[in-house]
């Protein structure tokens, strides 16, 4: 009996034994399948994570990569550029002193004749003496933006010295009023008209050459009470008085109590002169009214009327035809009136009396008049013509011949709206004139040397040759080379008038409106203007204009 449950005892154990073995075979089994598939998974990861990027993909960051070196090698290399050059500007190196052997060179005037005169000319051939009552340069094409207060006074005006400082030799820059020039013993009379004088104030001082670019008067054609109640658009000070001028009708109407009629006459703005100036100027005005007024001056924004007075036909008669009806266009969407053959017969200090096509003549209720009409001479010119009466014959300004010298005077060299001729009296005409005379100036120069070489020649061969190379110079006549003509017409909108491959392209919209914002930066004479005249658009986009009046 105990021999038959130890057998069974044993066959149970064997079974255990059995069944304990077989589980650990099982269990090695699972986890030697578990550890392969995780090596699997582990390996099928890696390989994922090595494997390539997609062609498109790998193209893509590198475009990105190529893109933002450039980017970098840019802004630094533009950053340097404008350093450099405004390092340049601000600090002038040193200067050759007047030599008593060159001849001297005095230019009257710093408008667009004289200051392009100035930019080409090579001071190392002349003793250099400059005469203005401004000692800057003004752009006046952005003047009707100033008015507005789109720009910045100071932001269109490049110092003089700023400019004559950087010659090779020393240019005397003399801020006074030319009173006399006398043609027959070569001198100019000079006047220090300004609040503080010292003990001398007038002085005279000899030429051998003279640029007379001393500009022009506004025309006022003898309309009474122009001088005395309206605005002029010529100079700096025009235009900060329109501006504050414009702003204290505003101030005024804004006062309480006021009349609903005495509101519409002091937001009434007429602008008489319907050529680039007064165009620009009344798209000027309706874009201060537009993006400006109507957010500070909401009660009064509808009031506002702005009306241009022309006694030709047309505005604009220097652009095309097309240009004209898209300028009217333009102005009448933006509610700006427009009044052709019509002529101001008198300005009164709250009125002005205007004659219409039909002849009849009436009164018109405004706040301002700003006169944007016509040229005339100033004073010392018509008393420079009066001393040479047989050459100087046209009384609206200085005739000259085809190398800009004046009639009568072989010395002087005229420039500019004092003159008269065939060319319009515009800065593009002025600015080419001086350009032209910088070279003459220079071939000026070679020649008086080669003559004063030739007094000294010491042999018959060596005098033949200097007289050789004194005729081979020959001064070329002056031809104006027109290269359009350009105007902004409000509502960032612009027209442009440009010779391009012997046709005329004319353009106008927003396209136009940049192209000119363009072209006047590039115009201008300095990287420092640029700057400025640049920062203040950015500056009035963001934040609009100054509506406050000192």
């Amino acid at each position: 009996m105990q021999a038959a449950r130890h057998v069974r005892l044993m066959s149970t154990s064997r079974s255990l034994v059995r069944s304990h073995v077989h589980a650990q075979k099982h269990f090695l089994t699972a986890s030697t399948s578990r550890a392969q598939s995780s090596s699997v998974a582990s390996t099928g990861a890696a390989a994922s994570q090595t494997s390539p990027p997609p062609p498109s993909q790998g193209r893509w960051r590198s475009f990105l990569q190529t893109l933002g070196r450039v980017t970098l090698v840019t802004v630094i290399g533009a950053s340097a550029t404008f350093y450099y050059i405004a390092h340049k500007e601000k600090n002038p190196g040193p200067q050759l002193p007047f030599d008593p052997s060159k001849k001297t060179l005095v230019i009257l005037g710093s408008g667009w004749g004289a200051t392009s005169l100035l930019k080409g000319l090579d001071t190392g051939d002349y003793n250099t003496i400059v005469v203005s009552p401004k000692n800057f340069f003004l752009f006046t094409p952005l003047l009707p933006s100033v008015a507005v207060g789109t720009l910045n006074a100071r932001s269109i005006l490049q110092p003089t010295r700023y400019l004559t400082r950087h010659k090779e030799r020393q240019v005397l820059v003399i801020e006074a009023e030319a009173k006399e020039v006398d043609p027959v013993n070569k001198t100019v009379t000079l006047s220090d008209d300004s609040e503080i004088q010292g003990q001398i104030s007038s002085t005279t001082i000899p030429y051998d050459y003279l640029v007379y670019a001393v500009g022009a008067e506004t025309q006022t054609f003898g309309i009474p009470g122009v001088k005395e109640h309206a605005c002029f658009m010529k100079e700096l000070h025009d235009a900060e008085k329109m501006q504050r001028r414009f702003l204290d009708c505003v101030e005024s109407a804004a006062f309480p109590g006021q009349s609903d009629e005495e509101k519409d006459r002091l937001l009434h703005m007429v602008v008489v002169g319907g050529g680039p100036t007064g165009i620009e100027l009344s798209g000027e005005l309706r874009d201060f009214l537009e993006e400006d007024l109507k957010s500070w001056y909401p009660e009064l924004a509808s009031r506002i009327r702005i009306t241009l007075v022309e006694a030709l036909p047309n505005v604009l008669p220097s652009f095309s035809k097309e240009l004209i009806a898209y300028t009217e266009r333009t102005f009448k969407e933006s509610d700006i009136e427009i009044l052709t053959k019509t002529m101001v017969r008198k300005v009164n200090e709250k009125s002005v009396v205007l004659k219409g096509p039909d002849g009849v003549e009436r009164e018109v209720p405004c706040g301002m008049v700003v006169w944007a009409a016509g040229n005339t001479s100033r004073q010392i010119t018509r008393d420079l013509m009066a001393k040479l009466p047989e050459d100087q014959t046209n009384k609206r300004g200085i005739t000259f011949d085809d190398h800009l010298r004046m009639k009568g005077a072989r010395d002087i060299f005229a420039i500019g709206d004092c003159t008269t001729s065939s060319y319009a009296p515009t800065a593009q005409v002025a600015s080419q004139q001086g350009s032209y005379l910088s070279r003459v100036f220079k071939l000026l120069a070679k020649k008086d040397k080669l003559e004063a070489d030739l007094s000294h020649a010491e042999t018959s061969e060596g005098a033949e040759k200097l007289k050789r190379q004194i005729d081979k110079i020959k001064l070329k006549p002056f031809h104006y080379s027109h290269q359009g003509s350009l105007a902004y017409i409000g509502s960032d909108k612009a027209i442009a008038d440009l010779p391009i491959f012997g046709r005329e392209w004319t353009s106008g919209g927003v396209a136009t409106f940049m192209f000119w914002r363009s072209a006047y930066l590039s115009t201008l004479f300095s990287l420092r203007n640029r700057s400025l005249v640049a920062g203040d658009w950015v500056r009035v986009k963001l934040w609009g204009r100054d509506v406050s009046r000192d």
